[in-house]
């Protein structure tokens, strides 16, 4: 087993760590605090190339590795984990046309969405179905030349941003299963009866958009069905999530990481009865628990990444964004203990991050369903544990 990064892999960490301590960390605060979307930011990951991770090099990305991916969203997090919303739902929809669109429609958008000039996200949650991705009710019926898709869409990140915006619709409502009659429209948001209705307001998470879509009635050309065929929509989709699992997973090793950075460096200039409160043995257990959780969960996250290389990852995909998930919400109200009554105060960091972190474990599939997705590829025998 090799559990180095490699040279490549730690120049690129480097090199992001410098960007998120310069452009990041220092606005972070107060930016979230007074709603200010982060444009200057958003420039800088342009300039970086990171509109392209996941888009391969023949249209113009990076298309890097799945650890060197983690490590995109371990280190933005760190700074600020709505920033890597932004970042996430992009690369995910450019996972999702690079995989399984036309060559006209990589063609079409990914030299763009290589460089940033366009952005996107993916439209999956509604209303009543979150999780549970094959209770959609989003249609889209074939007219002639075009489908006519009528539905409603929510908690869509870069909603105001995306272009195109692929969106999970059902083809065939009547299939048996239901994801068989499933399928990905790539949108055009400037179609008649495509709305952008609200921000929706949240506790964390922000520094993105996460909004509610409206599709009344939209005409969406025939030829901007992903991949050209009917019915694949849920197995395009699930294949993307395996990427989106390591996103979250990376995301809250990087929220874990600034609470140990926070409270460590809280517990060694706080002074009581006479001395800095590193020296008491209650804070040593928080502070020797914290990092020892945040690198098993740096590993697991690193781990889940590299088993994406060598294919269908549900297994470990799943157990990593369940584990990690859960380190970064106990590191940060370890973190935020640590602190007393200033970890209240939303003039320390670890408020925040208290607030990303409780995210982690609801987004990309609630925990407890994917630890039913973890049972099922240990089941099938996919997931080597041992």
């Amino acid at each position: 087993m090799d559990f180095q990064l490699t040279e490549d892999q730690r120049e690129f960490r480097s090199l992001l760590r410098s960007f998120v301590d310069k452009e990041i960390i220092p606005v972070a605060r107060e930016w979230e605090q007074s709603g200010r979307y982060p444009t200057e930011i958003v420039d800088g990951m342009k300039q970086m190339g990171l509109f392209g991770i996941t888009v391969p090099e023949e249209y113009g990305g990076l298309d890097l590795d799945p650890v060197s991916f983690a490590l995109v969203f371990e280190e933005i997090a760190r700074g600020w984990m709505g920033i890597a919303g932004i970042l996430g739902s992009h690369s995910l929809a450019c996972r999702l046309i690079a995989m399984h669109g036309t060559e006209e429609q990589k063609q079409a958008y990914l030299p763009e969405l290589a460089t940033g000039q366009r952005r996107t996200g993916i439209g999956l949650t509604e209303p009543d179905a979150g999780s549970d991705l094959q209770g959609i009710r989003t249609v889209a019926r074939l007219e002639g030349d075009h489908y006519v898709v009528s539905g409603a869409k929510m908690w869509i990140t870069n909603a105001r941003y995306a272009d195109p915006l692929p969106v999970l619709v059902k083809t065939d409502p009547g299939a048996s299963p239901a994801h068989k009659g499933m399928s990905v429209l790539l949108v055009d948001p400037s179609l008649d009866g495509f709305e952008v209705t609200k921000d929706i307001p949240k506790l964390g998470y922000k520094g993105t958009e996460s909004c509610e879509i409206v599709l009344d009635n939209v005409r969406v050309p025939r030829e901007q069905l992903l991949g050209g065929v009917e019915g694949r929509g849920m197995q395009q989709v699930l294949s993307a999530l395996e990427w989106g699992r390591v996103n979250i997973a990376a995301r809250s090793v990087g929220i874990a990481q600034r609470a140990h950075e926070e409270a460590l460096a809280y517990a060694q200039q706080r002074k009581a009865f006479g001395k800095v409160i590193g020296d008491f043995q209650a804070i040593q257990l928080k502070l020797a628990t914290l990092a020892t959780n945040l690198q098993a969960a740096r590993l697991m996250a690193y781990w889940s990444a590299d088993a994406v290389r060598s294919g269908r990852a549900d297994g470990e995909t799943g157990m990593a964004k369940i584990f990690c998930s859960e380190v970064a919400l106990d590191a940060a109200i370890d973190a935020m203990k640590i602190h007393g009554g200033y970890g209240y105060s939303t003039e320390f960091e670890v408020e925040r991050l208290y607030r990303d972190a409780i995210l982690m474990s609801i987004g990309e599939g609630t925990n407890d369903i994917l630890r039913t997705v973890v049972a099922k590829a240990l089941q099938r025998g996919e997931t080597v544990v041992g």
